[in-house]
């Protein structure tokens, strides 16, 4: 190890935020409180939910309840520590917890990426094959893409954490954001960073392009199947739950392939930073609400989880 690396191992990152501020962190910090900690609310209830009720063991909800648990910690991977750097002087992390840092939210947001893909299959073959959607979506079929993506997620991160973990950052060790994460960093090394770039213009492109490119493709395939529905107010329905979904996605998807597949040189640390915020808290607060809140059967399953019944299918 040379003695770049060394110095790279011993002296700490200082993230400084958002902004530094006084009057600005504390507005930040109960702004971001709210948001964390409806986030947190809306995600676990969802979960809690639909493990409490019989009647939302449904395939939707059957990748619902790991999307929501994905958000759950993928905000939590990261807003803590924003919170606490908010309200501390010492904005330091060591390298070793950078890393832990940057492993799980690759993991949790490659995660988030393929199980809306998979949502967006099971609306598809809900509005497109009502007839067949128990056999075509059955809790087999619906494993596997839960386990697939759970599975990639993780391949993908620890991939990226090895290459990260050679790099050495020989000069400020001041990272320009409120998390440790891809491009800051890359900017700051003083190492060959090509080899990285290429692997997330390749394989990081197959993780987030490809879902974002089905969610397309499957909300394309059921604005036809909606046009040819008879009633208007099924029309209207269909139509605004499926926009709702989209622009959520869309949010999701848009600011993480702004942020990282861009050459890092050509990186701006505070556009990141305002875009990270979008797929990092926003999102992951808005999917319990688009997903799940406006739905029937959530809302009957979280009236039984508060007031201690079990409900049927029949029931909600």
């Amino acid at each position: 190890m040379d003695a770049a690396n060394e110095s790279s191992e011993g002296t700490p990152f200082i993230l400084p935020g958002l902004t530094t501020n006084p009057g600005k962190q504390r507005l930040l910090f109960v702004l971001f409180l709210v948001l964390y900690v409806g986030g947190i609310l809306g995600n676990g209830l969802i979960v809690a939910a639909i493990r409490a009720s019989p009647a939302l063991h449904a395939p939707m909800y059957f990748l619902l309840a790991p999307l929501s648990f994905a958000d759950l910690c993928f905000t939590s991977v990261t807003v803590p520590k924003m919170l606490a750097n908010l309200m501390t002087p010492d904005r330091s992390i060591c390298l070793a917890g950078c890393l832990s840092q940057m492993y799980f939210f690759f993991a949790l947001g490659v995660t988030d990426s393929c199980l809306l893909a998979a949502m967006a299959y099971d609306r598809y073959v809900a509005i497109r094959h009502p007839l067949h959607y128990a056999t075509r979506m059955s809790r087999v079929v619906c494993t596997a893409p839960v386990g697939t993506a759970w599975l990639v997620s993780h391949i993908h991160s620890l991939l990226h954490i090895l290459l990260m973990a050679h790099l050495s950052f020989c000069a400020s060790h001041q990272v320009p954001h409120f998390f440790c994460d891809h491009q800051p960093l890359l900017r700051l090394s003083c190492s060959d960073t090509r080899h990285i770039q290429l692997l997330i213009f390749t394989e990081g492109a197959a993780v987030v392009v490809t879902p974002f490119l089905l969610i397309l493709a499957s909300y394309g395939a059921i604005s036809v199947a909606v046009l040819r529905l008879p009633s208007a107010s099924g029309r209207l329905w269909t139509v605004s739950t499926c926009g709702s979904h989209l622009a959520v996605v869309g949010l999701f998807y848009g600011t993480v392939i702004a942020v990282y597949f861009q050459p890092t040189s050509q990186y701006e640390a505070e556009r990141g930073r305002v875009a990270t915020v979008m797929y990092t808290v926003v999102t992951p607060m808005l999917n319990p609400v688009i997903y799940s809140l406006r739905n029937r059967d959530v809302q009957g399953g979280l009236r039984a989880l508060f007031s201690g019944r079990r409900i049927s299918a029949g029931d909600s």
